[in-house]
């Protein structure tokens, strides 16, 4: 019999990956995943990027590259993504990575042991909370309103519990798709230099704003430079290209570089050499207005058919970007077990609340829904299915 570490032990199954794996019945419509809609990537654009890149620099594109980062890279991630946010940095402050879930995992590995206090909003990105479970954190929750965190219960369990780290989605939050207000951002900034916290900044959303006015990210107040800021081109461009980059104080980067040594040397170049360019040609704020005026009919038809299809007490968010609506439906005990009958029934798939929750006792009776990866057609399908089952089970 196979013995397994003792941390695979907290690990547990995703319900994304399940829900995946029933998608090969090509009559469900799933309102369950995170993927960007293939129809906008930026096919042709990429093909061109990588033939000159193949033609020109077919050496550097196919050998080992450097740890820290493809220069021109950083250099571009620098003018084009963060300085443009008032975020003040160098080349030092800067590593590319390989996806963001790879930088995420470098910052937890840096500074969690066994036992070590971390805190994070309650519900957050079930993939960065299995990590944290599986490195033995304490994991300590903070509560959330519409707005997200609350900045008193943040502060009251920074100094009950003196955490090491602090993990955000802070701007259409996976998987609620709320925004945390400017003051709220600026507080999270002055406490993490007030009590010597690390902000794990995480951001891939940030530039899919569909409506409304942008906010600075929280990196932009780091007087102290506690707050590390994760950017990822999986929702920006395309995720198979596994690439995104960090900004950070200088010492925190260098020693993700030691980490990333370990896990794979580097980054491929071929990926980061074509964001690199789709950067400097300034390619990126077209694709961006493509991408969110596709993504905004979506959102708008899920907001109409929740209106329309849901009953009257169903409570969900009405996020201005990002892809994610949370649900909460005080009529269903279990969402989880909604889904069964979904999948079975309606042909319609969605995430149930409770993986995104530190307790599976929390969430019962929410669901997370996706709007990027169906066409506003499907969506109304989906929902008008989904909210007469729905409604059936409130009736009982």
């Amino acid at each position: 019999m196979r013995q397994y570490s003792e941390r695979m032990s907290r690990l547990t199954g995703s319900a994304i990956r399940q829900i995946m794996k029933l998608m090969s019945d090509p009559e469900i419509i799933s309102l369950g995943g995170g993927n960007p809609d293939p129809e906008s990537f930026p096919v042709e654009k990429i093909r061109e990027i990588t033939d000159q890149l193949l033609r020109e620099k077919p050496t550097q594109m196919l050998q080992y590259g450097v740890t820290n980062g493809y220069l021109p890279l950083r250099e571009a991630a620098l003018e084009h993504l963060f300085r443009p946010k008032n975020i003040q940095a160098d080349l030092e402050n800067v590593i590319p990575f390989t996806g963001s879930t790879q930088g995420i995992y470098m910052i937890l590995d840096m500074f969690i042991d066994p036992g070590t206090p971390v805190l994070i909003e309650n519900p957050t990105f079930l993939g960065t909370l299995n990590v944290i479970k599986k490195l033995g954190a304490k994991i300590i929750p903070v509560e959330m309103d519409g707005d997200g965190m609350l900045m008193d219960d943040l502060e009251a369990k920074i100094k009950a519990h003196q955490p090491r780290l602090l993990y955000t989605i802070p701007t259409f939050q996976n998987p609620t798709g709320r925004t945390l207000p400017l003051e709220r951002r600026k507080r999270i900034a002055e406490l993490a230099a007030e009590y010597d916290v690390i902000v794990i900044e995480d951001d891939p959303y940030g530039d899919v704003r569909i409506k409304g006015t942008p906010l600075p990210p929280i990196k932009s107040f780091d007087t102290a430079e506690n707050v590390i800021l994760m950017n990822s081109f999986s929702k920006i461009i395309a995720p198979g290209l596994r690439v995104g980059a960090a900004v950070g104080a200088a010492d925190l980067i260098q020693q993700m570089e030691k980490v990333k040594q370990g896990l794979d040397t580097h980054t491929a170049s071929l990926p980061q050499a074509i964001c690199a360019e789709f950067l400097m040609r300034g390619l990126l704020p077209d694709h961006l207005r493509t991408i969110t005026a596709i993504y905004g009919e979506r959102l708008d038809a899920m907001l109409q058919g929740l209106e329309r299809y849901f009953p009257a007490d169903a409570d969900f968010t009405r996020p201005e970007g990002g892809l994610f609506v949370w649900v909460q439906l005080p009529g269903i005990k279990n969402t989880g077990k909604l889904l069964e009958r979904a999948i079975s029934e309606c042909k319609v798939a969605f995430v149930p609340g409770t993986p995104f929750f530190l307790e599976e006792t929390q969430g019962l009776d929410t669901l997370r829904l996706n709007f990027s990866s169906s066409t506003p057609q499907q969506i109304d399908t989906a929902l008008q299915r989904l909210g007469g089952l729905i409604q059936e089970e409130y009736n009982k």
